[in-house]
């Protein structure tokens, strides 16, 4: 059976071979009636178009750029985080016939201004989604706005800017975990933070602050310690916490392979999970239900926050307009098995 061709698609949908064009590069001038003629006519002879012609026309590469940190510079590395990224992104530009360049970026090496610049022009997307903690620093950023590409930024934390950023409800959604270990009879509620330069992170610590004020629990800097968001460091976070005099009887976490750590710890103390000791993370990747016991976590929508990322960009009219604004995607509380009511 012979290929399809654009000519065959706007016979059988009964327009113009432009129009078909139009519909295929997600041009706006275009009936929505008439839009969807096109797509049943596309569909119907399973119609690829010709890419290297379609970019031509269209004067755009169909290409979006998704950046992150590199997760093989941590110790224990960890990839979760990375794949709920990859697959959001990989469904927006699925439903636009576009192709996703994915760019592992170590943000420690000094050069890495000048490797961001050289990828983008070589590749020319049509714009890039930057992950955080990359989307709060500003070598990086202005790096790739210094080409001019259209960037669209994750979990930027409060302060975003006018240009435009998907972010969750980190703060009011940590203070809400932090509310519901305290009505587990918690007192002693201990918290990791993550990367400094992560400015996401920096919120959920505000938002358990806020959560321990809410229940009327005391803050202690004693029961604040310090991670990289890597398991390793959580684990030796919480080795120090539990040799406290008066240790936590529950730990949160910034994120799930923090919390993971804490799991570590915890079977290397011999200190039963939740008997002892509850445990709460943040993004409800993978591993949280993979572990034993599975984790209690905050499911941050991850996927669905990388494809609204996507969407924008490949709708970007492209005419030099500023994509602004800030789209807020809510988190959730996940109650599984590593929490429960304080010890006695």
């Amino acid at each position: 059976m012979s290929k399809a061709t654009i000519d065959d698609v706007a016979k059988l949908a009964g327009v113009s071979i432009k129009t078909v064009s139009r519909v295929v590069n997600r041009e706006q001038n275009v009936r929505e009636s008439t839009r969807e003629k096109v797509q049943q006519a596309i569909t119907h002879l399973n119609y690829r178009p010709n890419i290297s012609a379609r970019n031509l026309a269209s004067l755009r590469s169909h290409l979006i750029g998704l950046v992150y940190d590199d997760p093989s510079a941590y110790e224990i590395p960890s990839a979760g985080y990375v794949i709920r990224l990859q697959q959001g992104a990989l469904r927006a530009c699925a439903t636009a016939d576009y192709e996703l360049l994915i760019h592992p970026c170590n943000y420690r090496n000094r050069h890495v201004g000048a490797e961001l610049k050289a990828l983008i022009e070589q590749a020319r997307p049509d714009g890039i989604v930057l992950a955080a903690p990359l989307s709060n620093m500003p070598k990086i950023v202005n790096a790739i706005s210094a080409t001019n590409t259209p960037l669209v930024r994750l979990s930027t934390g409060e302060k975003t800017g006018k240009k435009y950023t998907v972010e969750t409800n980190d703060r009011e959604s940590c203070a809400e975990m932090t509310r519901y270990l305290a009505s587990l009879g918690h007192e002693r509620i201990a918290f990791i933070t993550g990367h400094p330069s992560h400015k996401a992170i920096k919120s959920r610590f505000l938002g358990y602050q806020d959560g321990l004020r809410q229940s009327d629990l005391p803050f202690s800097e004693d029961f604040v310690a310090a991670g990289d968001n890597s398991s390793g460091s959580g684990e030796d976070c919480a080795i120090k916490l539990l040799a406290l005099e008066q240790a936590p009887t529950a730990i949160f976490a910034a994120n799930d392979d923090m919390a993971a750590g804490v799991v570590r710890a915890a079977d290397k103390l011999n200190i039963d999970i939740p008997g002892q000791l509850s445990v709460a993370g943040f993004d409800n990747i993978s591993l949280a239900q993979q572990i034993y016991p599975s984790l209690t976590t905050i499911h941050q929508p991850l996927a669905a926050m990388a494809e609204r990322a996507s969407m924008a960009l490949i709708n970007n009219p492209g005419n030099g307009a500023t994509l602004q604004g800030k789209d807020v995607m809510p988190a959730k509380l996940v109650i599984r098995e590593s929490t429960g009511p304080a010890p006695r």
